[in-house]
């Protein structure tokens, strides 16, 4: 059985609570994709089987649940151990400490509006939450990105699943673009962030 029919099957079984679930590994398990969950729930949802409104509900739901957990393990469970514990059972995760280092490093750059952009680039999804927590981001704060972020990938996905997931060439033309514009728009604004901090230290050196 494939990946995409197993998919299926979770959710011909437990309906939005399979989605749930399966948005909820796909933080924690990075080779279990949203991009293969939420298209598969939309065309679900396409069929008459669910709702569209209740899979992107569902979707996100499971998402910001797994976000919520990673970051207060990133809050709570002191950094050197937390490296000593993916360095020794990351491989089963798929998570590397060198991705986290780099997560962190992002993090730290480019301060919390990251996480919005994050929750919509994979792999840098289901590792943003937890340099969000070690931070210390106002959780608050942290919920409202992640969530914003979450729901407009998840609806995204969806949508693209319910409409045209029965031309697979298509949907995969679509997904890909979406992903390099987001990509785009994400290093558009660091470059900006980068010039903006140039041109604020240049004037401090100057005054």
């Amino acid at each position: 059985m494939g990946l995409e029919e197993w998919v299926l099957s979770i959710m011909e079984k437990l309906g939005y609570l399979g989605i749930a679930f399966l948005m909820f590994l796909d933080n924690v398990f990075p080779p279990i994709p949203s991009e293969i969950i939420m298209p598969s729930a939309g065309y679900t949802a396409s069929k008459g089987e669910l709702t569209l409104i209740g899979v992107i509900i569902a979707g996100s739901v499971g998402s910001i649940l797994a976000a919520m957990l990673l970051y207060w393990v990133g809050r709570k469970v002191p950094q050197q151990q937390l490296f000593h514990f993916i360095e020794r059972y990351g491989k089963y995760l798929r998570i590397q400490v060198k991705d986290l280092e780099k997560a962190l490093t992002w993090f730290n750059k480019h301060g919390h509006r990251i996480v919005f952009f994050g929750r919509m680039i994979p792999a840098v999804r289901s590792l943003i939450s937890i340099p969000a927590g070690m931070s210390r981001m106002p959780f608050g704060k942290f919920m409202l990105y992640s969530s914003a972020g979450t729901v407009i990938w998840t609806s995204f996905l969806a949508y693209l699943g319910y409409h045209f997931s029965e031309n697979q060439a298509l949907m995969i033309v679509i997904l890909q673009r979406v992903s390099y514009l987001i990509l785009t728009i994400v290093m558009l604004y660091l470059l900006w962030w980068a010039i903006k901090k140039f041109y604020l230290s240049k004037s401090n050196r100057n005054s």
